[in-house]
């Protein structure tokens, strides 16, 4: 039994797979190169066919000769918890959640208060040096 591999839509149709089908739930391609039984998405080409000539867009219909349906769902591996584990580490090692994107400001004026690009808090600007004091050669 043929199952669309985007919405788990029971296929009806045999092989082969006739290039202008669509999936009766989703309405995408089915004979396109995710639902071929030689994707892989780890592979040079995302295909397991080593003479099948490169396709650019994987989610649509193609010309490939050695597409066969693959059977079954595709099953996406879980990287929720490895993702959770990684984000815990780098809060960890860097004190907290990542800064929001319009937190710079604060910090953009505090640094230009310490190194003078603008009034210090409190006081004047800073003075700057005389042009009769410097020594030259």
């Amino acid at each position: 039994m043929y199952v669309c591999r985007h919405c788990g839509t029971a296929v009806t149709l045999s092989e082969p797979i006739p290039r202008d089908a669509e999936c009766s739930g989703c309405g995408r391609d089915l004979r396109a190169c995710v639902q071929c039984r030689h994707y892989d998405p780890a592979l040079n080409n995302s295909c397991r066919e080593t003479e099948a000539e490169p396709v650019v867009e994987k989610e649509r219909r193609n010309f490939c000769e050695f597409f066969s349906f693959a059977p079954g769902a595709r099953v996406k591996a879980d990287d929720s918890s490895r993702q959770t584990e990684a984000r815990a580490r780098l809060e960890a090692l860097f004190g907290g959640p990542p800064a929001k994107p319009n937190a710079g400001e604060g910090a953009r004026a505090r640094l230009e208060a310490l190194f003078g690009g603008g009034a210090a808090p409190g006081g004047s600007p800073p003075a700057k040096p005389d042009k009769s004091e410097e020594t030259g050669p």
